[in-house]
C-alpha cells in the first residue's frame, strides 16, 4: 500500500530509493523508452538500437567516446551513475569486447533496469549496486581507459562527486591516456559549471567543454559536459562534431576554458555548495 498522501503508482511508475521512477515508451521509436526520477527524465534508451542517442548532452558524450580511440577498439571504462544505461549500452555496440563496470547506488533503480530495460544481454557490463565514492575507492590503480560521472539526484548532481577529492581519485583509476568525462548540469551564469571545469582542471594538465551555446553563455538552464586526461584531448575532432551535429554544440579549450574558469575555485570535501537546481518550466513542472 502506498504511503499516506502518496498516489499508487501507475502501471509504468515504480518505487525506487530516490522517490518514483517513471518509464514511458516513445511512440516514434519502437525501441525507444525514456526514464524518468521524480519526473525528470533520466535517461533515453533505445532497445532496439543502442547507437541512438536521443539526449543533447548524451550525444555529446558519445562523441568523445568515439574519438577517444581508433574506432571498434574495446575500452575499459567505468560509470558512475546508472540508470538506464544509456552510454554504456553505446559502448558495447560500438566497441565491442569492451568490459565496463556501473556503480549505481539505489538498488530498486537497479533491478527496474535489469527487469524492463533489460541489460542481460550487453556484452562485457556489470552493474554494482555502490555509492560512487565508495565504488570508485574499491578499484584498482591505472586500470581503465574512461571514467564517466553522469550521476545526479533528480536534477542536481551530488556535490560530494564534484569535489577535488574525487576527482583525484577517478584519476588514480584511469591508465594515462585515459579520459575523465563529467555531465554537469547549471543555469544563469554556471557558477557551479565554472567550480567543476576549474576542478576537473586542477587535476588533469588537458580539459575541453561541450554544449549547447546558449547554456555555454549562461542564458538558459541545461547539460554541459567536461572531458580531460593527462594526455592531449582530440580537440580538432571534438569541435567537428560539435559543430556538424543536429544539435549545434560549442566546444571551448584552452584560453576560453581558462577565462571560463576565472575566478572559479576547485570543489573541496566538506565545503558548504549550493547546488543549481533547474527552474520547474524546465521539465515542465510547476
Amino acid at each position: 500500500m502506498a504511503r499516506k498522501g502518496r498516489p499508487d503508482p501507475g502501471p509504468n511508475r515504480f518505487p525506487i530509493a530516490g522517490g518514483e521512477a517513471e518509464l514511458l515508451r516513445d511512440a516514434d521509436r519502437d525501441g525507444g523508452w525514456m526514464l524518468l526520477v521524480g519526473g525528470v527524465p533520466q535517461s533515453y534508451v533505445d532497445l532496439s538500437d543502442p547507437t541512438y542517442l536521443d539526449f543533447e548532452y548524451m550525444r555529446l558524450m558519445g562523441d568523445v567516446v568515439d574519438a577517444l580511440a581508433p574506432a571498434g577498439r574495446a575500452l575499459d571504462a567505468v560509470h558512475v551513475g546508472g540508470a538506464g544505461c544509456t552510454l554504456p549500452r553505446y559502448v558495447a555496440a560500438t566497441r565491442p569486447g569492451s568490459r565496463q563496470i556501473v556503480l549505481e547506488q539505489d538498488g530498486a533503480l537497479v533491478r527496474l533496469v535489469r527487469e524492463r530495460l533489460p541489460v542481460k544481454g550487453v556484452a562485457g557490463l556489470r552493474i554494482r549496486v555502490a555509492d560512487g565514492r565508495g565504488g570508485v575507492a574499491a578499484l584498482p590503480d591505472a586500470a581503465d581507459d574512461l571514467v564517466v560521472m553522469d550521476a545526479f539526484a533528480e536534477a542536481s548532481m551530488p556535490v560530494e562527486l564534484a569535489t577535488r577529492e574525487f576527482v583525484l581519485d577517478a584519476a588514480r583509476v584511469l591508465r594515462p591516456g585515459g579520459a575523465y568525462l563529467v555531465n554537469v548540469a547549471d543555469g544563469f551564469r554556471l557558477p557551479f559549471a565554472r567550480r567543476v571545469a576549474a576542478t576537473v582542471r586542477s587535476v588533469f594538465p588537458h580539459a575541453l567543454l561541450m554544449g549547447d551555446p546558449g547554456v555555454l553563455r549562461g542564458r538558459r538552464f541545461g547539460n554541459l559536459i567536461v572531458a580531460a586526461s593527462r594526455e592531449p584531448l582530440p580537440v580538432a575532432e571534438l569541435t567537428r562534431r560539435a559543430a556538424g551535429g543536429i544539435v549545434r554544440a560549442r566546444l571551448v579549450e584552452g584560453g576560453d576554458l581558462t577565462a571560463f574558469c576565472a575566478g572559479a575555485a576547485p570543489l573541496l570535501d566538506g565545503e558548504d555548495v549550493t547546488v543549481p537546481v533547474p527552474p520547474p518550466q524546465v521539465f515542465g513542472r510547476s
